[in-house]
């Protein structure tokens, strides 16, 4: 069985591919694989962008209104679910939550760097296989506050096109 594949196109950036990865977190690969289809990623962006880190999307519109899907189990060791073992390399995927760690819904993140310390508490679920160039553009806007209450917000909006299921069983 092949892994899902899916494009994120980044408007004026580029595409990156990732594959996905089931075998470590199947409900979210399928709770993902969902809200792509379903379009829910259409014009959304990275708020929070952190060069050395990670760049979060998936959850707000161009100005900055959030957008919500329901919340899904966390799939992560610290969460009792032992068969992720996915470390948060550079090009992971992953599961943005607050502090409950079932409240992972659309919001996702790609590693720009490695973070061991993530692991086992967040649902790593994928890996960019192609177009890694455009983590690093990404990582490297100008970022600023939103309001109070939001850091490392892109000046200029960083907004995903689309994200596209290329390949799934």
């Amino acid at each position: 069985m092949k892994n899902p594949v899916i494009a994120i196109r980044v408007r004026d950036i580029g595409t990156m591919t990732a594959e996905l990865y089931p075998e470590y977190a199947p409900r979210t690969v399928e709770n993902f694989l969902r809200l792509a289809r379903e379009k829910f990623f259409d014009g959304l962006i990275f708020h929070r962008v952190i060069s050395g880190f990670m760049l979060q999307g998936g959850g707000f519109t161009p100005d900055m209104r959030q957008k919500n899907a329901p919340a899904i189990k966390g799939e992560f060791a610290a969460n009792g679910f032992r068969q992720n073992t996915l470390r948060h390399t550079r090009g992971v995927l992953s599961m943005a939550r607050t502090g409950d760690p079932n409240s992972a819904s659309s919001q996702f993140f790609i590693m720009h760097a490695p973070a061991p310390y993530l692991d086992g508490q967040y649902a790593a679920f994928g890996k960019v296989i192609s177009g890694d160039e455009f983590i690093d553009t990404i990582a490297n806007v100008e970022t600023g506050s939103y309001g109070y209450y939001m850091q490392d917000v892109p000046l200029s909006p960083v907004v995903i096109d689309t994200i596209e299921v290329l390949e799934s069983e």
